[in-house]
Parts: structure tokens; C-alpha cells; sequence
């Protein structure tokens, strides 16, 4: 076990508040549904009822329609905005409005299938929440054939490039006054602001006017685009939750039914002037012209493309240290600010997994390298700059933790520890 090791498993037992982990002390207090997930992978590899019963709390708090928020308010924090109190879902515990990308099938089925046995009672316990989660995807949110999202936070990717578009048509003027607190805790300049916030908290206030009612969010709601990165994780996850069912002899064909219904939409959200996949503001069909990490998530779902394999290629070649969340040469680059081009150690994760898996075991390995690094130069922080690898946002980070456990950390030197 190296440093790093130690370094990383310190991490997820400080950040564990029993049952659930936190992504990090004072930043984000509460449990965030993929962190969760990753974080569940990350004990996987040293505790492994430990990580079932995150997944199991995580799912827990699903809502009665199948959705699986993308917070779940646990205990007070007041040091955290927006709390439960904004978001006023009237659910126990109290829960945002909104959901987060699926991954909880991917990592489900990893930790499974690293031990059968010990793990089948858990994944037969989950398996139906799975489905209905997944249910709820297809009927709310993949309306339109790719998967949409109706907030910037249900991406997970909150402050990207991609919503700006979208983002645009949101009314933000009347919001009225509140106090943030996530910029007294890391440096402002590297996260989203206050206009974008603006609009951010006008979102969640429509959902509250409409009772978070998924059909009039949807049909209503300011703002819908059709969104890459969900739609190649929730392919992935279909697939890996219908292996899931077979192995459980359940009937799958309602799942290989979203399957193929996902993939036969993909042509809708690929741009021929960016040669990419791209995210779509649904309102008005207008792409949103931006090349990022979310179209490589493509490799996760077996959809990539010679044309796609080359654009991979000129961003990766433009960074030093993983995939930036947004290609260097844009106008809207921000190397250090919230998913406007820093570099994510748990996307590069997933990225690498469908290199992988599509037969690019070079590459795969090439990025796990270059995350490592990341990691070896400046401890466990939440992203970095993908030039210089100055580390960014918060430290001590759950996910990045589990990335250096399960994916990043493999084969490195024993004598490497984090400056």
C-alpha cells in the first residue's frame, strides 16, 4: 500500500457521516448522489459493505416516481446555500428537486462483480430502484430522444460551457437577495458568478412554484437542453443494469428497449460543424457550439467516431494533465474556473473506462497516468488546471479520493506520495 493509499482511504472515513459521505467538510456538507456513487467505489476496495451501504442510503431518498435526487439535506448545515429550506421539496429527509447523472448502475455492477457472492443480496435489494430510476429518465427526461436535463446542476457538469446557451434565456432579475456560501470557502474567481447563480436559483424557484411536478418542469420550465454526458452515461448504465438483470434472471427488455431508443437519438445531438457531439437547447434547437469532456464521455457507451477520435486528439494534445471540460483554444476557456476547462480526475476516470473498453488500452492508460500526476503533485483536491496542474476548488475531495483508489493509483510507485 503506498501513501497515497492510505492518504486516500483517510479521506473517505473523514468524509464519512455514517451511512453517506460528504464530498468535503464546509464546501459541500450534504450528500451529492455521484459523489456518492464514486464514493462507494473508492471503499469498494477496502470496505466493501461499507460501499453497498452508501448506495443503499443514496437510494433511500428516491422519490415515489422513481427520481433519485441529486442532494439529500441529512442534517442542518446552515454554512451551505442553497439549503432545504430554498429547494422546499417537502420530502424526509429533505432532498433537492433535482437529479444528477446516472452512474449508480456502472459502479453498482463493478463492485458486484468484484465479489458475487458476498455482494448479491445488496444488488438484488437494488436492482429495482435502479429500474425505476432509470424509468424515470425515459419518461421525464428523454422526451425528445437524447437525455435533457432542466437545470445545470441536474448535469453534474453545473458550470459548463455547454448550458450557456440555454442559461441565456433565464430570467435571473428576480430572485430577490441571498447570501452564497460556497466563495468563503474556496477562491471566487474559480467558481460560477453571481449572474449565472442568479439564474441557477431561478430555476429551483420554478420548481418549487410547480411543485416540482417533472411533466410542467419540462414543458414550462426556462430552461431545457438535450445534454451528451447524460445521455452516454445513462446508455452505459442501461446496458450495464440489464447485464445486472439477466444475471438476476429478471425479464431486461424494457431496459434493452431504452437502450436501443437512446442510441438510435444520438445522431440528434451530433453537430456536423463541430464534428462532435454537442448539447442542444431544446427550446430553440440551436447546438450550443461547444467542444468538452461531455462528448468524450461518448467512449463510456460505445458511440465514438473516427471524426470524434480526431477531436479527442486536438484538445487532449493541447493540455498537459487529462481532458479539459472545455477545449483550451474557446473564447470561454477558464483553466481554474468551475467546469469552464479544468481538468476532473473522475471524468478522465470515466472517459478512460470506455478507452478502454472500445479497444484504446494505450490511451486508457495514458490518461490514468496523467490524472495520477495530478494527484502525485498536489494532493486530493476536487480539479485541477489541466496546464500546470495547480490544484482547484476543494480539498480533501471524496470522488478524487475513490479515483486514486480504484482507477488512478493502479500500478503506480510504491514511493510517491502527495506534495
Amino acid at each position: 500500500m503506498t501513501p497515497l493509499d492510505i492518504e486516500a482511504r483517510a479521506i473517505l472515513r473523514k468524509n464519512d457521516r455514517g451511512g453517506y459521505t460528504i464530498p468535503t467538510d464546509g464546501l459541500y456538507p450534504y450528500q451529492w448522489n455521484w459523489d456518492s456513487v464514486f464514493a462507494a467505489w473508492g471503499y469498494s476496495t477496502f470496505d466493501p459493505p461499507r460501499a453497498w451501504q452508501e448506495l443503499e442510503t443514496l437510494m433511500g431518498s428516491q422519490w415515489d416516481d422513481g427520481m433519485v435526487p441529486h442532494i439529500i439535506f441529512h442534517q442542518s448545515d446552515p454554512g451551505y446555500f442553497p439549503g432545504p429550506d430554498v429547494w422546499a421539496t417537502g420530502k424526509t429527509p429533505p432532498t433537492s428537486g433535482s437529479s444528477q447523472p446516472p452512474v449508480a448502475a456502472i459502479i453498482a455492477r463493478l463492485i458486484w462483480e468484484a465479489d458475487e457472492a458476498a455482494g448479491v443480496e445488496h444488488i438484488k435489494a437494488l436492482y429495482p430502484r435502479l429500474v425505476r430510476w432509470h424509468r424515470w429518465w425515459h419518461v421525464h427526461r428523454c422526451t425528445t430522444g437524447p437525455a435533457a436535463i432542466t437545470h445545470p446542476w441536474e448535469s453534474g457538469r453545473d458550470n459548463c460551457p455547454d448550458w450557456d446557451k440555454g442559461m441565456a434565456g433565464v430570467d435571473g432579475s428576480g430572485v430577490g437577495e441571498y447570501e452564497r456560501r460556497d466563495t468563503g470557502h474556496v477562491d471566487p474567481s474559480m467558481r460560477p458568478g453571481k449572474e449565472d447563480y442568479d439564474r441557477y436559483i431561478a430555476m429551483v424557484q420554478f420548481g418549487v412554484k410547480v411543485g416540482w411536478d417533472p411533466v410542467r418542469i419540462v414543458e414550462d420550465g426556462p430552461f431545457l437542453m438535450a445534454d451528451p454526458g447524460i445521455t452516454f452515461i445513462l446508455l452505459r448504465a442501461h446496458h450495464d443494469l440489464a447485464v445486472i438483470g439477466r444475471s438476476l434472471g429478471e425479464d431486461v427488455s424494457e431496459i434493452e428497449g431504452w437502450c436501443l431508443a437512446l442510441r438510435n437519438a444520438l445522431p440528434l445531438i451530433w453537430n456536423p460543424d463541430l464534428q462532435a457531439y454537442d448539447a442542444k437547447d431544446l427550446r430553440t434547437g440551436e447546438f450550443a457550439g461547444v467542444l468538452g469532456s461531455g462528448a468524450f464521455l461518448a467512449y463510456l457507451a460505445d458511440a465514438s467516431n473516427p471524426e470524434l477520435d480526431a477531436q479527442l486528439m486536438l484538445v487532449w494534445e493541447s493540455v498537459y494533465y487529462g481532458i479539459p471540460s472545455a477545449v483550451p483554444e474557446a473564447a470561454i476557456f477558464d483553466p481554474r474556473r468551475y467546469w469552464r476547462g479544468p481538468s476532473w480526475p473522475f471524468i478522465n476516470a470515466m472517459i478512460g473506462i470506455g478507452l478502454r473498453d472500445s479497444g484504446k488500452q494505450d490511451l486508457e492508460m495514458r490518461l490514468r497516468a496523467e490524472t495520477a500526476k495530478l494527484i502525485e503533485k498536489n494532493g486530493f483536491y476536487e480539479y485541477f488546471d489541466p496546464h500546470d496542474a495547480t490544484p482547484c476548488g476543494g480539498s480533501n475531495f471524496t470522488w478524487t479520493a475513490a479515483i486514486w483508489l480504484t482507477w488512478a493509483g493502479d500500478g503506480r510507485d510504491s514511493a510517491k506520495g502527495a506534495a
